[in-house]
């Protein structure tokens, strides 16, 4: 039988722990990796009561809440609390509660994704018309690859001390190991009375064909790499260079996107768009100028409260920004600075993903039943 843990799993395989904003709390929120899902596992954006009954009534396992329901760091779980009670009832019960938020944003495929593709105006689902990138993309840096480490070694020593540094942890490059890059060059130095050099004489410039070998290096393995180092090559003070690695950008992973249209749509086209794809009678547009039929190209998205990502927006050269909320004075910066801004409900630009999040789960874990909640909705009525 399937446990927690194989959900997690499922999670990571998409939407890893990794992609999760450093403001974010994401991941097993109450419960045991341990705990077998012998009940169905509820999919809600929010932890709500009606939605904690629907869980009881279903005799669900696990709820699988988009939303956090644990978001700042807390000192006690008591019943003084709504969220208290609700998360100590779902304890009481045997539910586990996960969530798993900005990582479903980021990833590629996820939530921001299919948002774009009603954006976009296609009609396959899976598919964007257009051209799609994240607005801050996501940083990737193995953790093998955080420092390149440079020397310079005569060229017969150069193999012996490359095995070397391969034994202590460096040139670990993915599935490969012992990788390394040598660069013939001559090296010069003058060695003091007091020297003890391996090559050549005290009291003369000695010039020496070398090789200048790099390896990349984990942080963990940095000081046992430097001991072997010091112990293989043949220099009594041999030239090191310790170089810190900037992480790599994931064009299609991380927080919001840049979606430039095939084909130019209004901001009222992209909010008939909208308005038919997420099920909703209305949408909020302010377009640049008032004018809501002048087509824009570049569109930054982003579901929920993208007002963080506003600047990364513009930057990004975007005509409009669609998102779920905004405050007042948000909107009218991005209006000043040449940028509309569409919004459509904080939760209505995520609810509706999570029939296409319920097929993916079923597709990875077999034997568990994902079902989506019929009672979570936003608490806002459209009148």
């Amino acid at each position: 039988m399937a446990n927690v843990g194989d959900l997690l799993q499922a999670l990571e395989s998409f939407a890893p722990l990794r992609y999760a904003g450093d403001w974010d709390n994401v991941g097993l929120i109450v419960g045991s990796r341990r705990q077998p899902l012998n009940g169905p596992v509820l999919l809600t954006i929010d932890l709500a009561e009606d939605v904690l009954e629907e869980a009881r009534a279903a005799r669900a396992s696990a709820i699988l809440a988009y939303h956090p329901p644990i978001f700042t760091p807390i000192k006690s779980l008591t019943d003084d609390t709504a969220m208290g009670r609700m998360l100590l009832e779902a304890m009481a019960h045997g539910m586990a509660v996960v969530s798993p938020h900005s990582t479903l944003d980021a990833a590629p495929g996820g939530m921001t994704d299919w948002l774009c593709e009603a954006i976009s105006g296609s009609t396959t689902e899976g598919t964007i018309a257009g051209d799609v990138r994240a607005l801050t993309p996501h940083l990737e840096r193995p953790p093998s690859q955080a420092i390149k480490l440079v020397t310079f070694v005569p060229k017969k020593d150069a193999d012996q001390l490359r095995n070397a540094l391969a034994s202590a942890g460096a040139g670990i490059i993915g599935a490969y190991t012992a990788c390394s890059f040598g660069v013939d060059g001559q090296g010069t130095f003058f060695a003091g009375d007091e020297a003890n050099p391996t090559v050549g004489e005290t009291g003369q410039l000695e010039r020496v064909e070398e090789v200048r070998l790099e390896m990349v290096c984990s942080h963990a393995a940095v000081p046992i790499a430097m001991e072997t180092l010091r112990q293989f090559h043949p220099y009594e003070e041999p030239a090191v260079d310790l170089y810190e690695l900037l992480p790599e950008p994931v064009r299609h992973a991380g927080a919001g996107r840049r979606l430039v249209l095939d084909r130019p749509a209004s901001p009222a086209e992209i909010g008939d768009r909208l308005k038919t794809f997420l099920g909703i009678p209305a949408v909020k547009v302010a377009a640049v100028g008032g004018n809501m039929n002048e087509p824009v190209r570049t569109v930054g998205v982003c579901p929920g409260a993208g007002a963080s990502l506003r600047s990364h927006a513009l930057a990004a050269g975007c005509d409009l920004f669609v998102t779920g909320e905004m405050t007042h004075h948000d909107a009218l910066d991005l209006l000043r600075k040449g940028c509309g801004v569409l919004l459509a409900g904080h939760t209505n630009t995520e609810r509706g993903y999570l029939p296409r999040l319920k097929d993916r789960l079923a597709g990875l874990t077999e034997g568990v039943d994902y079902v989506v909640s019929t009672t979570d909705r936003t608490p806002f009525t459209w009148m």
